[in-house]
């Protein structure tokens, strides 16, 4: 019987060489070049673009508002007319010293001070409510929050004018309502409180909802659980709302405390349209006239530009005082918590 040889591959010698593998394609030089080139560009964008995002900022920003800083702080150490911007006489700190002796001056901060605490904490109130009941569900809530909305997004003029329509002597709506109650009709225009009071009405009107909205952001940011662990515990909705969601909603408050006093100490369209005059004085004894108000007066009316810079500068020191008084309280909030 034959046998059968079977034939197989020779094996490989030990220590021989493996099959080689296939050698990488050379890259050519001009494509080499031109992928570094991309690779620094890549670079030179990742590390400039977020300059140039905000760049048009600070451009506008230098035109607008610290050039003017630093000519207003310029002006206010000189003697200079509206008449003549560019003659200037070296006057120091003059307009400064004559602010301690200004009636008018002193006038205006308190009255600024005062409609600012009756429009302020009004407002805020007012608006922390309106949160709270938004807060829960209703229905047409979105229709709700635009409405509260509108005040804000309406004009500064146009709300004046609708109010001192409201608030007119003779034939005003406010009086008329108050003749059913028995009040003779009130000269909202030239009584020094009842003019504040009308003025601080404007504010109230345009900012309350606005206010508001922020307060119902704040509210639906804070966790249900503690909701569900107060109501466990048997407090009612307003034991909820004084020990979970004020505690929670001091942040909140405090910004719009902050945010609501510096624009109560700039206060000037509100109190200029509301005027009888048509004009800065803040009603015919300067019942109402704010430091934004007087300002203007002597800038733009009396055309003393030195002494209108030398008042901008003091409300802009009040500001940084406002700024740290917030600073301040902010950080004992923080370390309390």
């Amino acid at each position: 019987m034959a046998t059968r040889h079977d034939t197989a591959a020779p094996p490989e010698k030990e220590g021989g060489a493996a099959p080689g593998r296939p050698a990488a394609d050379a890259v050519p030089p001009a494509v080499a070049k031109k992928r570094a080139r991309l690779s620094r560009r890549w670079q030179r964008d990742m590390r400039w673009s977020p300059y140039a995002f905000v760049s048009p900022f600070f451009l506008l920003f230098l035109a607008f508002g610290l050039f003017p800083l630093i000519y207003t702080a310029w002006a206010s150490l000189h003697t200079v007319e509206l008449t003549a911007p560019t003659d200037m006489e070296w006057a120091g700190l003059r307009n400064y010293t004559r602010i301690f002796d200004d009636e008018f001056y002193w006038n205006a901060a308190r009255n600024t001070l005062t409609i600012g605490i009756i429009s302020t904490v009004p407002q805020l109130l007012m608006a922390l409510g309106l949160a709270h009941i938004l807060n829960y569900k209703l229905r047409a809530s979105t229709f709700y929050r635009v409405m509260m909305l509108a005040p804000y997004a309406t004009s500064i003029a146009a709300a004046s004018l609708v109010f001192v329509l409201l608030f007119g002597r003779d034939y005003g709506m406010i009086n008329w309502a108050l003749n059913f109650v028995g009040i003779d009709n009130i000269d909202w225009q030239n009584e020094k409180w009842a003019s504040q009071l009308a003025v601080s009405s404007i504010v109230i009107w345009r900012w309350t909802g606005y206010n508001a909205l922020i307060y119902l952001a704040a509210m639906q940011a804070i966790p249900q659980d503690l909701y569900e662990s107060a109501a466990l515990d048997g407090a009612s909705r307003w034991q909820q709302f004084i020990h979970v969601t004020l505690p929670q909603l001091r942040p909140t408050i405090l910004f719009t405390v902050v945010v609501s006093t510096i624009g109560a100490s700039q206060l000037f369209g509100e109190p200029l349209l509301f005027d009888a005059n048509k004009g800065a004085s803040g009603g015919s004894q300067h019942q109402f006239q704010t430091l934004g108000l007087y300002m203007y007066e002597q800038g733009w009316l009396n055309q003393h530009l030195g002494r209108a810079s030398a008042i901008a500068w003091t409300m802009f020191l009040i500001l940084i005082v406002i700024g740290i008084v917030n600073y301040v309280i902010s950080r004992r909030l923080r370390a309390s918590s």
